[in-house]
């Protein structure tokens, strides 16, 4: 959808007056900004924001007005993607009152366009994870968004709020000259600022309630791989409210505070029907410990639930009522949690929401408190008192609550006791009877993720490989291929995945069988067994045959090759433990001239151990990769560009084979 919105922009914007636009003079305030010395930037920088502003005046204690200016000037044919401006809001409870653009070029007379241009649209299936939503977007086309001319725009936005807080953005993907925030008070109101990724700008007491920060020359962020997610490396400040007379229950400065507004949300919620008391009942019926009988409806809430989203005003936020989810078979992550919780209690075992973000590090013991910060729910299962089991992993000892398993009810592929990788060592707001705290998940061992290929390979005279390998996978590498061969619409797609595996390894390759076990047990592991030949693997040399003793799967990356300086941590999805071992028969009448040299690379985020040898007529090449930091900081980059080159230098290797002397 954002791609067909660019494509019209593009063209719209090629004939912009005969779609609405008018020769209208732009404000004196962006007149003002057409001779501003730009922020600093390069050449690749595609436009910059010469002015921003966003005014919060509080009108009750649950509806505000928000008032939006910016400016920018385009550099770049990259930079026209900003003269689309968007409004999201929600259909139920906001209303954008207002609407006005303008384009000032570099040569001939101004362009104005206003709310009678602007459409408004409904999100795609692909945009949101919701079935229903009442959420929605306003879209105005700023003429004329070229190389060399200014554009901005203003709108007036009327909103409610379950909650007394605001958010300022001010840091974004192109240079920012200035930007100014505003806070226009009620008579006896007050207002608590906090800072995150950027140090604290000071507060402008203008008079009557008004109150005005500033920042200037924001450097922009631009994207890497693997980097943090948006919300852990960008410039924000968080503003809480307080009305007359104290902190209302929607005013929310802490952590404590947040948990308590949650429990408030919540508490009508867990109550369990009599048809869940019955489903528990018969779930439980032939379990006879503790373990079992959550297992049982861990997996049950996992199988039978169907992943839905119904976004209605608050239901974007309040989970339904654990009778309702029962009862309609679909729910979404909130939705789970609530009747995980619910069920549970009916065999008295207690549990807890966990708010948290599905992206380690937006959230950090350095963040705010702020609901806008997570965007998941998941469980908390206060374990009976002496219950102990190899495959509970994901566990944290909590110092009034005793032993916590941590369980996510939406990922049907991670077994319970276990939590993928985009949830361990990563914060969340664990919701107590006594309030919120924030609490970071463990990091579960790296044998838990990974693959066990093996392979048991001959090699021809004339240099064809063909043979049998098996993989073994668990963790988020098990839950990735389950997910990849259910989503497959026919069958034939089904053995993409390994065709994939073998076309980046190999250049000429006949799949010849493929075959899956353990789809659906979860608690076992995902394998895959398939067989293929591979002509030309062997490559002649006069008299000689170059064989590369790393057949399949490459775990080098050409992330860091780059000539700019890298400006943000490296992020793992999760710890691994991946090993290859690889038996080559070797064609009748050679032997082994040269082998590639052993390789052993530590450190401390990650290892690499690889080794060549010989048995008989076999050659066999046996390695191990080892994640056990899932961040790595700017400073070890360089380390880690190291690890990848001698990762890369193995797996490109040659065996040196000759003719057996006679």
């Amino acid at each position: 959808m954002k791609r067909l919105l660019l494509a019209m922009l593009a063209c719209m914007l090629a004939c912009a007056p005969l779609f609405g636009a008018h020769n209208v003079q732009a404000p004196e305030w962006m007149h003002a900004l057409v001779s501003a010395p730009l922020p600093g930037h390069d050449e690749k920088t595609s436009a910059v924001l010469l002015y921003a502003e966003e005014n919060l005046t509080v009108l009750s204690a649950d509806k505000f007005r928000t008032t939006i200016r910016k400016v920018y000037k385009i550099l770049r044919p990259e930079g026209r993607k900003y003269g689309l401006v968007e409004i999201p809001f929600d259909s139920l409870s906001d209303k954008v009152t207002s609407i006005h653009a303008w384009c000032i070029p570099a040569a001939g007379k101004d362009y104005e366009v206003t709310d009678k241009e602007a459409a408004e649209r409904s999100f795609l299936k692909d945009e949101t994870d919701s079935l229903v939503t009442s959420e929605r977007e306003k879209i105005l086309l700023i003429p004329a968004p070229d190389p060399g001319n200014i554009i901005g725009y203003e709108y007036v936005m009327d909103w409610h709020s379950p909650v007394l807080q605001d958010s300022w953005h001010f840091q974004r993907t192109i240079p920012v000259r200035e930007s100014h925030y505003s806070l226009a008070l009620p008579p006896g109101w007050e207002f608590k600022d906090s800072w995150l990724n950027y140090p604290a700008a000071k507060v402008h007491d203008a008079g009557g309630g008004l109150w005005q920060w500033t920042v200037g020359d924001v450097k922009e962020i631009r994207a890497e791989g693997d980097m943090p997610p948006w919300e852990g490396i960008s410039g924000q400040m968080v503003i809480n409210l307080f009305p007359p007379g104290g902190a209302a229950s929607n005013s929310l400065p802490t952590w404590h505070d947040v948990g308590e507004w949650y429990i408030r949300l919540t508490s009508d919620r867990l109550g369990a029907s009599p048809e869940i008391k019955q489903e528990v009942s018969t779930l439980t019926a032939s379990a006879p410990t503790p373990l079992l009988k959550m297992r049982a409806l861990a997996e049950f809430i996992q199988r039978d639930f169907r992943y839905v989203a119904i976004s209605l005003g608050i239901g974007g936020i309040q989970p339904h009522p654990a009778a309702q989810v029962f009862a309609h078979r679909y729910a979404d992550c909130k939705d789970k949690a609530t009747l995980m919780q619910s069920m549970l209690r009916e065999i008295n075992v207690p549990s807890f929401y966990v708010v948290i973000n599905s992206e380690r590090d937006a959230v950090t013991p350095e963040t705010p408190a702020s609901v806008g910060a997570f965007d998941h729910v998941i469980v908390a299962i206060k374990l009976p008192e002496g219950l102990r089991d190899p495959s509970l992993i994901a566990t944290m000892e909590h110092p009034k609550l005793g032993t916590l398993l941590f369980f996510d009810p939406t990922n049907e592929k991670i077994p319970f006791g276990e939590i993928g990788g985009y949830l361990q060592a990563n914060y969340g707001m664990l919701v107590t009877p006594s309030g919120g705290e924030l609490v970071k998940l463990p990091q579960q061992p790296s044998p838990l993720n990974g693959i066990q290929r093996t392979g048991k390979l001959i090699l021809t005279v004339n240099g064809t490989l063909q043979g049998d390998v098996e993989e073994v996978r668990v963790g988020d590498r098990a839950a990735e291929q389950r997910e990849l061969f259910t989503a497959a619409s026919k069958e034939s797609d089904q053995i993409k995945p390994v065709e994939r595996l073998l076309a980046d390894s190999l250049s000429i390759f006949r799949l010849a069988t493929a075959s899956v076990g353990n789809l659906k047990q979860t608690n076992r592991p995902f394998i895959w067994n398939y067989s293929f030949q591979a002509e030309n693997y062997a490559k002649p040399a006069g008299n000689l045959l170059l064989v590369r003793p790393r057949v399949l799967g490459s775990k080098a990356s050409g992330l860091l090759e780059t000539t700019e300086p890298r400006r943000y941590p490296i992020e793992f999805e999760g710890p691994v433990l991946d090993t290859d071992a690889f038996d080559i028969t070797l064609p009748p009448g050679y032997v082994v001239d040269d082998l590639p040299p052993a390789v052993d690379a530590d450190y401390p985020f990650a290892s690499y151990h690889a080794k060549t040898e010989v048995a008989g007529n076999v050659l066999r090449y046996h390695r191990t990769l080892e994640v056990k930091e899932l961040s790595v900081p700017v400073s070890e980059a360089g380390q880690l560009k190291k690890f990848y080159r001698i990762i890369a230098s193995d797996e490109r290797n040659n065996a040196v084979l000759k003719l057996a002397p006679q």
